[in-house]
Parts: structure tokens; sequence; C-alpha cells
């Protein structure tokens, strides 16, 4: 009964997106753990998109059982800082791509780009080439605090680069704002976010900066506020952006109506997505429910011998059960019942236990069709998630 549910439910496979990782950066932050790589000499542009090109024809050849004939959702090319790569070089990069795997009609094709590496040129280079979003990393505008972020620009070169990208025919962008840095008070918190609203950018991402392992921080931790300041923080932020008109639909994305990053949402919607370039990772599904993830060679010396792949493994049902719940409570939105069984190839009973249970500690509640997590089970997060994991 069970292998017949497990084919049943893998018929339909989740939409198709794929990640492209450029890892170089001007400097590296001491807060960041991304796999990015400061570059002092000119970067290899072209020989680089040929290993990336060459990357995902590997994965097309291996992996075409999985990806048949479905079109690309949508692309994020993230780092490490991609606007350092001209938008003749990123254009050639999009046309090969879609040679070799075909684009959904409404593709998002997302560029990430630091204010102090761009131009007006830039931007307007990387609309012609199919670019229809830009990620910018703002992270503060406090000149003091981007100097202990260890960012290359300035609030007023932040502001510039907003305006020129909004002439620029870029369809939508997003900016990504932190808080809880150094030495923070409430009131800077919340004149960044007052300073971003007034940009207008269809999407903010506001998160909290945290110290993560293998990094400058990590080695030489700053202050940071307490647990009461970073509520009050959230709070009052959180109620400034609702009044902005933005609504929350992840832990720490918000957007105008119609305005959410499409590539995230499937991530977070346990999607699938192909992976290429230094250290990216990659999720497929297969029809006979089996489920693979893997992972690239980080460092750009071992993937520029064309060493491509680092690890791969196969998710187990435990694993499945954990991950989907992780990503999908992430997202404000209902979770389909239907996209559980779906996506994981498992039938609703194997979670009838941990779900009662997080029913009964309210993190949860519960239609025929839908689980919803609740505002009890946003406080507690990492509690509901225990329970599947156990």
């Amino acid at each position: 009964m069970f292998h017949q549910a497990l084919f049943y439910f893998m018929l339909t496979l989740p939409p198709l997106s794929l990640y492209v990782h450029i890892p170089w950066c001007v400097q590296k932050c001491p807060y960041c753990d991304f796999n990015s790589h400061a570059q002092k000499d000119d970067i290899p542009e072209t020989e680089y998109i040929e290993h990336l090109l060459t990357d995902l024809r590997h994965d097309l050849a291996q992996y075409s059982e999985s990806i048949a004939a479905r079109p690309l959702h949508s692309i994020f090319i993230g780092g490490g800082t991609p606007s350092l790569f001209s938008p003749d070089s990123i254009g050639q990069l999009l046309e090969a791509i879609k040679q070799q795997i075909p684009f959904s009609a409404d593709i998002e094709i997302t560029l990430e780009a630091n204010p102090g590496t761009v131009e007006a040129a830039r931007f307007e280079g990387y609309a012609a080439v199919g670019v229809t979003r830009i990620s910018m990393g703002i992270q503060s505008f406090n000149d003091d605090k981007l100097q202990r972020l260890g960012r290359i620009h300035n609030a007023a070169e932040a502001e510039h680069a907003v305006g020129l990208l909004k002439s620029s025919g870029v369809t939508t962008f997003n900016l990504d704002l932190m808080h809880g840095l150094p030495n923070q008070t409430l009131d800077e918190a919340l004149h960044d976010l007052h300073r971003a609203i007034a940009l207008s950018p269809p999407h903010l991402s506001w998160y909290q900066l945290t110290i993560e392992p293998n990094t400058q921080f990590a080695s030489r931790p700053p202050k940071l506020p307490d647990e009461d300041a970073l509520w009050d923080i959230f709070e009052q932020g959180d109620q400034l952006l609702r009044a902005a008109g933005y609504q929350q639909y992840e832990t720490s994305a918000y957007a105008k109506p119609g305005y959410q990053c499409r590539h995230n949402l499937n991530y977070w919607r346990f999607g699938d997505y192909l992976a290429i370039g230094c250290g990216a990772h990659g999720k497929l599904s297969f029809t006979d429910g089996r489920i693979l993830r893997y992972s690239k060679t980080r460092h750009p010396r071992g993937y520029m011998r064309g060493e491509y792949t680092y690890e791969t493994r196969w998710v187990t049902e435990d694993e499945r059960i954990f991950e989907f719940f992780m990503n999908r409570f992430r997202l404000l939105e209902a979770v389909p019942k239907a996209d559980f069984m779906a996506y994981t190839g498992l039938p609703l009973s194997v979670v009838a236990e941990p779900m009662a249970r997080a029913l009964a500690e309210n993190y949860v509640s519960e239609s025929a069709q839908h689980w919803q997590i609740t505002e009890h089970g946003k406080l507690f997060l990492n509690s509901l998630l225990e329970i599947f994991l156990d």
C-alpha cells in the first residue's frame, strides 16, 4: 500500500529553478559565512562562465530523468557579488542556459548587486539581457554601522544606486537590510527602515544579524543588542512595515502584494532547483519517489579544474518530513496537505502523531486541506520544528 501511494504522489514534480553562484567579492565582510572570496586580481569572467555552462551540461545529462522537459521557473544569480560581472557576461550566460533548458514564459531572473559595484549603465545592461529582478545588499543607512559591517559603500551611495536602479528598466527589485547590528539602538534600527521605505522597494528583506561560525565576528564578537532590545526592534519595525503596505510572507521577507520573490518561494515550498557554481547546493525529485541533494566544489581553484560536484546524497524519509516542514513553516501561508504528499512521496499518516503534538501545543491549526502555523507557532518555530525532527 505504501509503495502504491509513493508512486502516485510523486507523479507531479515540483517547479524547477536554477541557482548560479558567483563567488568573488571586493572584500570579505566580517559577518559573512557565504562562499565568497575576495579577489584582488582580475576576475576570470569568461573562463568561469565556460565552467558554469559545462557544469550545467553535466547536471542535465546526469539527472535527465528528473529534469525531463521541465522549464525553468526562476533563476537566481547570487554570490559573492555577481554585479562584478559585466552585463555582457551575464547575457552570454543566460542565453547559453536558455539553449540548454527551456525558460517558462514568465521566468523570474534575479541578480544580486552591491551599491559599491554598480553604475547606471550596468543596471540598464542587466535589464537588456533579461534580468528581471535586482536584489540590492544595502544592510544599513548608517555610515558608522556600514563601516563596522565591512561594507564598501556609504548611505548616500546606496540611495544613489537605488535611484539608478529604479530608472534602469529592471522589472522589480529587492533591498536587503539588517537589524540587531553592533551597538544598534531601537531608534537607529527604525531610522534604517524609514529610509528604506522612503525608496519604495517592492520587496524588502529585513533580517537579524547573527554571529556565524568561521567568520571574523565569530573570532572577535561585537556587542549586539540583547533579547529584549531585539524584540522591541522587530515588533516596532514589523508595525512600521505593515503600515507602509508591506506584507510579511516569510520569516524575514516583506513585499508589496504580488512582489514576493518567486525563486525563494520555490525553495520554501520544497520545490526543485539545479545548482551550478562554487559551493552551490541543489535539490532534485524523481518520479519514482527519490529525492537527491547535492553540492558543488566550494573553492574556485578546484571548481575551475573541472572538479564540479563535491557531494551527493539521497534524502531519507525521516529527513524529508523535517526538511519539508522546516521550509514550509518559514512561510506564513497555509500549507496544503496535498503538497506534503506530492513533494515528499509520503502519506499523511506518517506525520499524524507529530502533527497532533503540534496542534496540542497551539503551534499549528488545521483544516481538511491545510495546516497553518499560528502566531504562537511563529514565536516558537524552533520548538515546533523539533517535534518533526524527533
